[in-house]
């Protein structure tokens, strides 16, 4: 008779966030498939856990994914974890949990922790509907691309980002959102956890700031709501834009998307009727 996989939810940084039965599972079970041994050994040290660990991470999931296929298979029951927090989400594991539902090998999820809905009960933002996108793409074009495509989307969207792109990418927020509400987490349950709430261009600042910028981030942006009038100036509008770090073209067209006008519109309204100026 086949063994289960028990999809684990470990903490995301205080430790104390697991629950009763995650640790009972995890004294069972046969062994435990983990990205990192160091990090989830640290896990279990601190419980009083002393399971095989073996490493299944995205470098190796094609190879390893047949020898944990047979080891259920088998009879034996093993448990997946990441890192930190719900296991799949923008982690590996999806090839071996769509290849045992497809065998009739029983998955079952162990819930707990995650990044992605302690950010968005923190945030401030609307709650009822949430779309969350990952990792955005790494490339600005594609980033904005993305966020372009979602600009309409009636749901609070939710990304995961690195350190080294965050001030990047809330600057092509800005460019590409405009003043909606953006709300950034960082090192959530841990010691030094913030939640950073307002425009892009405003946490940007704040964030650009700072000597250095450290922690796992969650950027959360509210949904598209029905556009409100906005007296501001088109020229003073852009600048506000252009001010927050965001280049002029793209402030542009950020501008013209906001106020129903074609970019070429607000082209026009800036650059005065005697066209376009030119730096001499």
């Amino acid at each position: 008779m086949p063994g289960r996989l028990y999809v684990v939810s470990t903490p995301i940084g205080n430790l104390e966030d697991i629950t009763y039965r995650a640790v009972r599972v995890l004294k069972e079970v046969n062994w435990i498939a983990c990205e990192d041994t160091r990090t989830t050994g640290h896990l279990l040290q601190h419980y009083g856990i002393s399971t095989k660990m073996i490493s299944y991470h995205e470098h190796n999931e094609v190879d390893r994914a047949p020898e944990l296929f047979a080891r259920l298979q088998s009879g034996e029951n093993g448990a997946l974890v990441s890192d930190a927090g719900t296991p799949l989400l923008s982690d590996p594991g999806f090839r071996i949990v769509r290849g045992l539902m497809v065998a009739g090998i029983r998955v079952e999820p162990v819930p707990g922790a995650s990044a992605l809905l302690a950010a968005l009960v923190g945030s401030g933002l609307p709650t009822d509907q949430f779309h969350f996108g990952g990792f955005l793409p790494p490339k600005q074009g594609q980033r904005t691309r993305v966020l372009e495509a979602l600009a309409d989307e009636p749901a609070t969207l939710v990304f995961y980002e690195a350190p080294h792109r965050i001030l990047e990418t809330l600057g092509d927020i800005a460019a590409v959102m405009g003043q909606r509400d953006v709300a950034v987490a960082r090192e959530l349950t841990k010691l030094h956890e913030e939640v950073l709430r307002g425009t892009a261009a405003e946490i940007l600042a704040v964030l650009g700031a700072r000597d250095s910028v450290r922690g796992e981030f969650v950027v959360l942006i509210a949904k598209a709501t029905e556009p409100e009038p906005d007296d501001t100036p088109v020229e003073e509008a852009i600048g506000l834009l252009v001010g927050a770090g965001v280049g002029r073209m793209d402030a542009i067209k950020t501008v013209a998307r906001q106020r129903g006008l074609s970019k070429r519109e607000v082209y026009k309204l800036v650059s005065g009727p005697a066209g376009p100026k030119t730096k001499r």
